[in-house]
C-alpha cells in the first residue's frame, strides 16, 4: 500500500491512497507531498477529514496514518479538542483552506507520545495543550513542539481543550487590542457563547462594565451570571438603543463584535467618538467592505486574530501563563455545556451554526 505524507497547515499526516500502487504514482497524485513511505506496518488513527468545503455533512470519519515526528515536532494523543466557529469557517470555505482534503480544528489537548529530533522543551508523557494549529480532529496528530503548552496539574484536558483558544481570545482582546480597565465600559456581541462567558468574567476581574447581547432570556441569566452588568436580548430590544440608554448617551469604549454581518455598521452607533470597534468574527456572515466615512467620530476599526497576536513563541507563552493564572486563581471557569464524540463532529457543528450551545464545547476522544 502507497502512504503519502501531506502538511495542511501545523498538521501532518498520512492517508492511505488505494488508487496508487507504486511510489511514483504517489509523487503524481500527492498535492502536497513531504515525503514518500511504504510501510509494512503502519499507524492508522481516526480523524474527521474534510475532502470538499460545504456542509455538516462534509466533516467524514475516516482512517489515516500518523508519520514519526520530524524535526521540531512531536506526536500528540489528543484527550479532548476543542470546538470553535473557526472550524465552520473552515470547513464552509469562508476562511479558505491551503489544499484538500484536509483536517480542520485547532484547539486540543492530550499526551505528548513521541519526539522528533531538536525537541528539547517537552518530552513524552508531558500533559500539553495548543490552540490555533490546523488538524486537532484527529485521534493523534503531528504538531510543532513551538506550538505547545505545558498543562498546569490544576487544568484538565478538557477545560484546556474547551478554552485555550477561547481565553487566549479574550485575553489579546482585553490586554492588547484594547487595553481594559475598570474604567472601560464595553459592548460585548454573543456574551452567552464559550468567549462571550469568559469574557464576562474576566471583564469582572478587572472591574471594568461590560454591556453583553444575547439571543434569549436563557442565555441573559447565563451572561449575567458570569458577571456581564447589563444584557440586551436582541431578540426583543434593540441594542443600539438599549446601549444609548445604559450609557446616559455617551456609547461604549469599545465593541467587541463576533458578529459580523447581521451587527453591523449598528455596532459602530454604539462607540463613543474615539471608540474602538473590533471585529473578530463572522458568525452571521462577513462584513461588507464598507466606506471608511462610517467610522464618524473619529472611531477605530480593528480585525485582529489569535494567530497574529501569539505568532512569536514569547507571546503565545505569555498569553497562555496569564490564561492559566485567571483559571487556577478561579477568577474565571470553564462551563463545558456540550460534549460530542470527535466521530460527531457534524452534529456539534450544525449545534453551533443554530446557535444552539452555550458555553464551551468539547470533542471528546
Amino acid at each position: 500500500m502507497a502512504l503519502a505524507r501531506q502538511d495542511y497547515g501545523f498538521a501532518t499526516w498520512v492517508r492511505a491512497d488505494s488508487r496508487t500502487s507504486d511510489l511514483q504514482a504517489v509523487r503524481k497524485t500527492a498535492r502536497r507531498c513531504i515525503a514518500i513511505f511504504v510501510w509494512e506496518e503502519a499507524i492508522m488513527v481516526q480523524a474527521i477529514v474534510l475532502d470538499q468545503t460545504g456542509g455538516p455533512d462534509a466533516l467524514q470519519w475516516q482512517s489515516v496514518t500518523i508519520a514519526d515526528p520530524g524535526p521540531g515536532e512531536v506526536r500528540l494523543r489528543h484527550a479532548a479538542i476543542g470546538l470553535n466557529y473557526i472550524d465552520v469557517y473552515h470547513r464552509s470555505g469562508l476562511y479558505p483552506l491551503t489544499d484538500l482534503p484536509a483536517i480542520i480544528g485547532m484547539e486540543g489537548a492530550g499526551d505528548v507520545i513521541a519526539v522528533g529530533s531538536d525537541v528539547t522543551d517537552v518530552k513524552v508523557g508531558d500533559r500539553v495543550g495548543y490552540a490555533g494549529s490546523l488538524g486537532a480532529y484527529a485521534e493523534e496528530r503531528l504538531i510543532p513542539a513551538a506550538n505547545i503548552i505545558k498543562l498546569p496539574d490544576a487544568v484538565s484536558y478538557e477545560v484546556a481543550a474547551a478554552c485555550m483558544l477561547q481565553a487566549m481570545t479574550v485575553r489579546y482582546l482585553f490586554r492588547e487590542t484594547y487595553v481594559v480597565t475598570a474604567d472601560t465600559t464595553m459592548l460585548f456581541h454573543a456574551a452567552a457563547g464559550g468567549v462571550g462567558l469568559i469574557a464576562c468574567q474576566w471583564a469582572r476581574a478587572l472591574g471594568a462594565r461590560m454591556i453583553g447581547t444575547v439571543g434569549s432570556e436563557d442565555k441573559a441569566k447565563l451572561a449575567r451570571a458570569n458577571g456581564c452588568a447589563d444584557v440586551i436580548n436582541t431578540k426583543t430590544e434593540s441594542f443600539v438603543d438599549r446601549v444609548r440608554e445604559l450609557t446616559d448617551g455617551q456609547g461604549c469604549d469599545v465593541v467587541y463584535d463576533s458578529i459580523g454581518k447581521d451587527t453591523f455598521p449598528l455596532s459602530l452607533d454604539c462607540l463613543k467618538p474615539k471608540g474602538v470597534w473590533v471585529s473578530f468574527g463572522n458568525a452571521s456572515g462577513p462584513v461588507p467592505a464598507f466606506d471608511l466615512s462610517l467610522l464618524k467620530g473619529s472611531l477605530f476599526a480593528s480585525r485582529p486574530s489569535l494567530m497574529a497576536y501569539t505568532a512569536k513563541r514569547e507571546d503565545l507563552v505569555a498569553n497562555a501563563e496569564d490564561v492559566f493564572a485567571m483559571l487556577v486563581s478561579g477568577k474565571i471557569n470553564i462551563a463545558i455545556n456540550q460534549r460530542y464524540p470527535l466521530r460527531d463532529a457534524a452534529d456539534a457543528h450544525r449545534a453551533l451554526e443554530a446557535r444552539a450551545t452555550t458555553g464551551s464545547t468539547v470533542l471528546t476522544v
